[in-house]
């Protein structure tokens, strides 16, 4: 597949403006071909007005025809084959199976919105009956969600298929109905191209408006911003770092009308090292937790950054464990340069905090251009867990670990903690009895809490919450992984007293045809 380096606005490749930017391959530092176009306001006019003219056909189409779409998209995904991983794997420097399997993972997902949009059971219809013969007479009540409307997704870095142009986010939009405008990841442009051009595809295949997805590509922050106050957007969904997302969240309140911004951007993600747990098992802890540090080079929004546990002989032999495996963990390459070199001064400021000390590392240096991170693992007295410089996220393969003096000190550190997306317990059945008060503080702290594993590797399926409160996301109620993911862009909507032939099919207690009640078909 040839790449333009050009936006897709309903349907149509254009790029009006001179400003363009290229890909760079993180692994050689090279700059591969094709320049991208920065979009202008124009073409972002034209792209919205598109997915609000595309919205109505959106509601009256069939399941079958919304369904049909997802299919279609996963279909595609499959079928252009190599020429998408190999493109991904030259803009993020991926392995090849990672990159394989997240196109299976994207896959997977699409078509479980296939078949939820199939069986609409996300519409969530509610019926209270009318009763005349009440005094006050009871009003007859019916609720059920549609799609909130036109919804503006950003890609996300580190998952270049699976949250990206044909991620959770815009599949879940879909699904709901919601046409879709992407803003492609400057870092892949030419992976999101590659999948902008299956999405187009498979729209028209459906017969639906060419409205229903665009995409453009930019590397300003005037793109962004233009993006999410446009006036015709109805939600916004990020995945990124918190400055971004705040920056971003910040000018969607600035609107006229402000609308909902689903932010996801990441965290510390606390692991708590029960005593039980590192008297039984330190050594195989070790090295789950290296594992999970470096797993995707440690660029995971749920990658453990803080490790607390109560000092003493047992925590001494998981350091000493951490040590070795930290060791025989080579340097590997990063997403792309500024997220390399962001690690590399979260690395420098971690280790300028006095009573820091570095207790395990690669045991080989990376190569130079190569954009490469180490391994770094870190000890510390938890009286330094407070300070600034350990308390935010560095995104890369890099942990702290905090000696406490006794589990309470804990359960003080866990009642002091902003909101996050997970937390982390070992223990056995009986610390968990002995520390339930951690437990209770944890559901208030964080979306999802892992026990006697680690958070990297998330499940989609209908159960996951990939959320937790601010700054973990803006809002902790929403997902951004798994079935419930679809309800960031739906709304309820109440018909009261309406005529059993006028309402939506699924609040009908007889099923009425529209065209011959005269009715329009919601």
């Amino acid at each position: 597949m040839k790449l333009t380096g050009q936006h897709f606005i309903a349907g149509r490749r254009t790029a009006s403006a001179t400003e363009t930017f290229q890909a760079i391959n993180p692994a050689n530092s090279e700059t591969l071909d094709v320049p991208f176009a920065e979009a202008d306001a124009t073409e972002i006019d034209e792209a919205l007005i598109a997915a609000d003219e595309a919205y109505d056909a959106l509601q009256t189409a069939s399941s079958a025809t919304i369904a049909g779409l997802l299919e279609a998209i996963a279909d595609g995904l499959e079928s252009v084959g190599e020429v998408l991983l190999e493109r991904a794997h030259a803009e993020t420097a991926l392995p090849m199976g990672r990159l394989t399997g997240e196109r299976g993972r994207t896959c997977n997902q699409t078509r479980i919105f296939a078949d939820m949009a199939r069986n609409e059971l996300w519409r969530q219809p509610r019926i209270d009956e009318g009763d005349p013969a009440r005094v006050p007479p009871k009003p007859d009540v019916r609720t059920m969600l549609f799609g909130v409307g036109p919804v503006v997704v950003f890609g996300a870095s580190n998952f270049p298929l699976a949250i990206s142009v044909a991620g959770t986010d815009t599949i879940s939009a879909l699904a709901a109905r919601c046409p879709v405008v992407v803003k492609a990841h400057p870092a892949h442009p030419g992976t999101c191209e590659i999948i902008a051009s299956v999405i187009t595809a498979a729209v028209e295949e459906s017969g639906l408006p060419a409205g229903t997805f665009s995409m453009v590509h930019g590397k300003t922050n005037r793109t962004g911003a233009e993006l999410v106050q446009h006036d015709k957007v109805a939600a916004v969904a990020f995945t990124g770092s918190l400055q971004g997302g705040r920056a971003l969240f910040d000018a969607v309140n600035q609107r006229k009308n402000p609308v909902p911004f689903y932010g996801e951007m990441g965290s510390l993600n606390p692991v708590f090292l029960l005593p039980g747990a590192l008297e039984l098992r330190s050594d195989e802890i070790a090295s789950g937790l290296i594992q999970s540090v470096n797993l995707g080079v440690g660029q995971f929004c749920t990658n453990p950054g803080a490790v607390l546990g109560v000092e003493g002989v047992h925590l001494d032999a998981f350091l000493s464990a951490v040590k070795d495996a930290a060791e025989d963990v080579a340097p590997a390459t990063m997403l792309h340069p500024g997220i390399h070199a962001a690690f590399e001064q979260g690395q420098q400021r971690i280790a300028s905090v006095e009573g820091i000390n570095r207790v395990g590392s690669s045991g080989q240096p990376p190569i130079a251009d190569s954009h490469q991170a180490t391994c770094n693992i870190y000890e510390s007295d938890v009286s330094q867990i407070g300070k600034q410089e350990v308390s935010e996220e560095v995104f890369g393969p890099s942990s702290i670990v905090f000696k406490c003096q006794s589990t309470d000190q804990m359960i003080e550190y866990a009642r002091s903690l902003d909101g996050h997306l997970t937390a982390t317990i070992h223990g056995t059945d009986q610390d968990l009895k002995d520390n339930a008060a951690l437990v209770r503080i944890l559901q208030r702290k964080v979306g999802r809490i892992v026990f006697n594993g680690f958070p990297t590797g998330i499940e989609v399926c209908n159960a996951m919450h990939h959320g937790g409160p601010y700054p973990a996301t803006t809002h902790s109620y929403f997902t951004s992984i798994g079935h419930h993911s679809i309800y960031r862009f739906t709304k309820p909507v109440c018909f009261q007293g309406f005529p059993d032939s006028c309402l939506p099919a699924q609040l009908k207690q007889v099923d009425v045809p529209a065209s011959a009640s005269g009715c329009p078909t919601p």
